[in-house]
């Protein structure tokens, strides 16, 4: 008689990508790879950090409000560095990314913003899912007070990652639920929302 063998079906990219994001949460190199993206994220990469922080806080939630510090001073730091592009380098690298973001165009526009809306323009752009690099490069091409961007740059950064810790320690469980169950849609809702606010940037802004 032949032999049978039950083959298990091999997981996909997004739940290996989950399973060893949630393995490794608390490892020193997830740390420092969610610190990377925080940073990167704040002046040129697009995926934003969230894609790391929500399974790192759901592996540990009483860590949550850490990782969220974490990531808000990763935030800034890389926000220092997209203010210097759009203040030191904006004819070569800055006008690029905002280019390459499909922002070009209304720059000079957002630039005379500044001069009456700065605080505002920084701290509820900081906080929605608008590329933040955004607000960085076009914050040191417009010549804003670098002190305060900073401070406000902790502030609306720090709101963001500490809402999100914070949800994710009182409805941990819930969430962590409906994210292993439902892990693809997670994924694709995530990717909506990044997706939005680039073209909430480039059409409606």
């Amino acid at each position: 008689m032949a032999e049978t063998s039950n083959v298990q079906k091999r997981p996909g990219l997004m739940r290996r990508a989950y399973d060893w994001t949630m393995a490794n949460a608390s490892k020193p190199h997830a740390w420092w790879a969610l610190f990377a993206v925080s940073f990167a994220e704040s002046s040129f990469f697009p995926i934003p950090p969230d894609v790391m922080l929500v399974p790192m806080a759901l592996a540990n939630r009483r860590r949550a409000f850490l990782l969220a510090a974490w990531c808000t001073l990763a935030s800034v730091m890389g926000g220092i560095l997209g203010y210097a592009i759009g203040s030191l380098l904006y004819d070569s690298v800055g006008q690029w990314l905002i280019a390459a973001y499909g922002y070009g165009e209304k720059l000079d526009e957002f630039r005379a913003l500044y001069a009456e809306y700065g605080a505002w323009i920084i701290l509820i752009k900081g906080l929605t899912p608008i590329p933040f690099k955004l607000v960085t490069i076009a914050s040191g091409f417009a010549g804003y007070d670098f002190a305060t961007f900073v401070m406000l740059s902790v502030i609306t950064r720090g709101a963001r990652f500490f809402l999100v810790a914070g949800l994710i320690y009182v409805f941990g469980e819930p969430i962590r639920h409906f994210i292993e169950k439902r892990l693809e849609m997670a994924m694709l809702i995530a990717l909506a929302v990044v997706i939005a606010g680039f073209v909430i940037a480039k059409y409606v802004i």
